[in-house]
Order: C-alpha cells, then structure tokens, then sequence
C-alpha cells in the first residue's frame, strides 16, 4: 500500500478529550475516529488490527471445532422476556420499538438467541456436544463511556457458546476454551493473567476472566505470591481469619461528641482502625434497608454485597434521612449492637473480639465489644463482602495476596441451565429422556483487544505493534521520494520485490519532510522499517530499523543484500492456522 493513497490522518499534539495512552495513541495514529460518545469509525489502518487480530481468534477456535455463525444485532423482546432479563438487565439494554410497535433491544449479548437456535434445531443428545461462536456488533449503553474503544457503547465481540449433556463434557470444553485463550492471547505477544471472577449478569457458576496487564486497567486482580491462586477483586477471598479469642474486656459506653469517621474514632480514642467496626447500610431490592459490617481498615466490595442480596448494580446507600428513620442516630454512630435492621457481618469483623463500634446513639460509641456475648451472630449472616488489600494471606497457604492493574479482554462462564431451562430448550438422553442442556459462555472483546495491545507496546514516540497484529509488516521510507528519481526507482523496485514475497509492506512516498515521516512511522509503529536516502544509495547501502529494538542506530544493509537480509528479519506473514 502506498502512504499517499490509504487514509491514515495522522495528530501531532495529544487531543484533549483522551485519557489513556491506547486512546490517545489510536487517534493520533489515525486508526479510530470519534462519531459521538461510545461511538468510533474505524480507518482503514485501525481496520486491518482488527481484521488481524479475528484472524487469530478464528484460527484458535478452528482448531477445537468451534462452528461460526453470525446472529442479528437487533432481538426481540420476546426471548429477553423469556428470561427475565428484559428488566433485569436495566439501561445498559437499549430497547426500542419498531413501527408495528414490536419491542426490540441492541444485542449487549446472544445468550437467548444462540439458546433459541438450539432448540429449534438441535433436539438429540447425539449431536452433542456443540460449540458455536460469531464475530458481532454490540451495544451496551454504558452510562459513562470512556477510555476510546476500551469502554465504548459499540463494540466487536467474540462470543460462543457450548451445549452439554453433563458436566464432565462441560467441565471438559470449558478447559478446552480456556486453553485456547492463552493460545490466542500468546499468540498476540501479550502479558496477561487468567483469573477466578464473578459472573455478573450473565450468570452461571465458575467463571474465569482474562486480562491483560497494564497500569492503566480498570480491574484490579488479585493472585498468591506462593502458588497458582488469582482472582479479580470482586471475587478474591483472603485466607480464613484465625479463630475469635474469648472476650477479656466489658462492654463501656462512651461519649464521643462530633465524632463520625473511623479516622476520627480511631485518633479520639487511640485505637487502630482494624479494631473498630463500621456499619454501612444499603437498600435491598424490595427497598429495605440492610447493614453490612466491617472492619474499620476494610472497604465493601459492592459486587459480593449485591450477590448477597441478590440485587442489581450499583447498589442504593441509605440516605441520612432513611438512617435516622431506621436506626435513631446519624451516619458515624452507627454499630451492630441491637441494630433493629437485619445484618451481614464480613468475616474478618466477625473474628475480632473486644472492638470498638458505634453505640446506635447519637454522640457516643461502645468499646469492649464481643460477639455473641453482646451481639447475636448467625453462622449464615458470616460472609465475605470486603475488598482484599495487598498483604492479606492467600487461601491454602500460598503465601500473600498482591494486586495488579489488569484490562478483561475474555471472560468465560459454565452457565448451566441458567437459560436453556428457562427458555426450555430440551434434547432427548440417552434413554429418550427430555433433559435441559449444560451451557458454555466464551467472550473475547476484539476491539478492546487493539487498545490492550497498545497499552503494553508503546513508547514515547507511539505504538509498537507485535507483528502478528501490525497492520502491515513492514515500511519504506522513501526520503525526497518526489524529487530524486534514483530514490523513487529504488524504493519501486524494492516494493514490488517484497510484495511478491509476500511481505506486508507500506510505501512512504508522500512529500512530507524526513523529520515529520520518521515521527509518523515512529507514531504508526510497524515492526520494521527500511531507510532510502539518496546519500546511501550513492554509497551502496539502506538502514534497517527494528521498531522494537531501542538502538536509535539501525543497521546499514548493501542494497544488493536488502532483500535477502528482509526475508530473514521479516519473514512472512503468519499463517492463520498457526
């Protein structure tokens, strides 16, 4: 491809409106342009990243008997209804009607029309099991769209699906998808981490998501310093806490006058915040109020706590004035002790004994707490529900759980029946037997892929793309390519010679200046790079520089050398059924 013929407008300065360095490198490279919030065109070199990276992801599923299909992007009411997720799912499903006033929404996601397709067409055990998958259009309408591609409101997503007799055949194509992840993101030159989570709305039972690491993730993960433990924030548990000791102190009632954070109860009354409780209240579905307790140095995880109640994100705290109404006092005295609202107690809060808490009274607190003794506490009211921190002991002896930043990129469910039994899809078992298939969930987000990638293959000039993503393999640059014909006929000869190889090759011939090419090749960021000038031609040689290789140097290569030397450096282009 010839620079002056494609369509890759390039900025030089850092547009304001973008936060993270994939965002800012994407459209300043000129791969993605804004529509409206959540929404971007993708230009023909941002398009050919993603055609690369599908190839990949098409070439892995291939090879575990993935079938491809392509399902609409507009669904109708009807099967959402089917199972309940037409409200359930709330404003992130964009719904509308059409002009027969038919309800239809955006597809965020195919579970119930991949679910519907199976049982109108597959009805004996025979013709399982049966992995499924497409490469589609999304649309989630995110209240705050952000980071460019990586949190848009459209997006291209990888999504299958796997239908089961049992759950050895389940568990079995499970690791199969889950392996072939790594494979497709290795594949991609990628760091990444494959971690325990929640299953969100999607449902089901075990569940891993895959990120990629990067500083600027939205997800923190968790995993074991000393073992194969890792989870994402919302799932992680620490290691069990040690058994409570037996009280020692009597309970005292105190004033504390104008005293409402932990920081504040801690500095009054010279205690360390892993001693005092705190009591967070929140609305449950049916809208009563509901406390949680914790540890003065914990935080809640919303996601654990609205698993626990069985409520939608994000949860609804307690006003001041429904705290006042339920519990007498005013946020900050707030404690556990004759709390006339049902409670949670997160474990960790549950082994400490002689604690501190709020006194339900306005202006004071209780010290010399203890459980049972002062408050009544219910082995199925004991739940995890906090945040781990850095530090914390990992489960089964495996040393400390430390957190890194990471972007999901892949997300796998077992879901069970949690929709084939509600949208009663059947087959036939081996007896004759109607039974409700097992469900698999795999999603890989491609788009999003292109900006992870970015985030860790970068520097301060631009992009550095792994070769098996780059959206060509190599570039000329043609230095006075309008001017000097001897540059002009060798770059020619070269390009033509390279294509036939076949290499992926972009010709620089614009009649831009050699500083402003090598900040835009810099900025475009292809693997490697060949320098004609008409001073090294004269002198018999070109440069070879290696986008990846932090030698600002290159290499001088004889001309009559360049494309044997290329066909060792560059190679070929990978073959998708690698």
């Amino acid at each position: 491809m010839r620079q002056s013929k494609i369509l890759a407008p390039t900025i030089k300065e850092i547009p304001s409106d973008t936060e993270v360095i994939s965002h800012q490198l994407m459209v300043r490279a000129g791969l993605i342009r804004k529509v409206a919030s959540g929404l971007y065109t993708w230009l023909p070199v941002g398009l050919k990243v993603v055609r690369k990276i599908e190839a990949i992801v098409r070439s892995e599923l291939d090879k575990v008997g993935a079938q491809e299909l392509l399902m609409p992007v507009v669904q109708p009411a009807e099967l959402w209804q089917e199972t309940e997720r037409w409200e359930k799912m709330g404003p992130e499903l964009l719904r509308f009607t059409d002009r027969h006033n038919r309800n239809f929404c955006l597809g965020p996601t195919h579970e119930e029309i991949i679910t519907d397709i199976f049982r109108n067409e597959i009805q004996s055990y025979k013709e399982l099991p049966c992995n499924f998958y497409q490469i589609q259009t999304k649309f989630r309408d995110e209240v705050r769209p952000r980071f460019g591609v990586m949190r848009a409101r459209e997006f291209t997503m990888k999504d299958g699906y796997s239908f089961h007799l049992d759950q050895a055949c389940l568990n079995s194509t499970y690791q199969e998808m889950y392996r072939c992840y790594e494979n497709i993101l290795s594949r991609m030159h990628l760091k990444y981490r494959a971690v325990e989570a929640d299953t969100g709305n999607i449902g089901g039972a075990e569940s891993h998501e895959f990120h990629v690491l990067a500083e600027t993730g939205e997800d923190l993960i968790a995993y074991a310093s000393e073992g194969e433990y890792a989870a994402n924030i919302d799932k992680a548990m620490a290691a069990s806490p040690p058994d409570r000791a037996a009280p020692s102190e009597q309970v005292n009632q105190v004033k504390t006058p104008g005293i409402k954070s932990i920081d504040q109860v801690c500095k009054f009354l010279d205690l360390e915040p892993q001693n005092v409780l705190k009591t967070i209240l929140v609305r449950e579905k049916e809208e009563k109020i509901v406390a949680f307790v914790l540890r003065g140095d914990h935080e809640l995880n919303e996601v654990k706590a609205g698993k626990i109640l069985d409520t939608r994100l994000p949860l609804k705290f307690a006003s001041d004035q429904e705290i006042i109404e339920s519990i007498g006092c005013e946020p900050g005295s707030i404690g556990p002790v004759d709390l006339p609202i049902p409670y949670f107690v997160d474990r960790d809060a549950a082994a400490l004994s002689d604690f501190t808490c709020g006194a339900n009274k306005e202006g004071f607190h209780l010290t010399g707490v203890n459980w049972q003794r002062d408050i009544p506490i219910e082995n199925d009211k004991v739940v995890d529900v906090r945040n781990i921190v850095s530090g914390d002991l990992a489960p089964e002896n495996q040393g400390e759980l430390k957190l890194l930043r990471g972007i999901e990129v892949g997300h796998i469910f077992q879901l069970g029946t949690t929709y084939s039994a509600p949208l009663k899809a059947t087959i036939l078992d081996e007896k004759g037997k109607k039974v409700s298939p097992l469900m698999g969930c795999y999603g890989m987000g491609i788009t999003r892929l292109v900006a992870a990638i970015i985030e860790q293959h970068h520097d301060e000039g631009g992009i550095i793309w792994p070769e098996p993503v780059a959206p060509y393999q190599l570039q000329i640059i043609a230095l006075n390519y309008q001017k000097s014909s001897a540059v002009r006929e060798a770059s020619e000869k070269l390009y033509r010679a390279l294509i036939k190889l076949p290499i992926e090759v972009l010709l620089d011939d614009r009649d831009q200046r050699p500083g402003v090419k090598f900040a835009e090749a810099d900025l475009l960021g292809i693997p490697h790079r060949v320098i004609l000038g008409e001073r090294g031609l004269s002198e018999g040689f070109v440069e070879y520089y290696d986008r990846s290789n932090a030698d600002p140097n290159g290499e001088k290569i004889e001309v009559t050398k360049v494309i044997e030397h290329l066909r060792d450096s560059v190679g070929r282009i990978p073959s998708p059924i690698e």
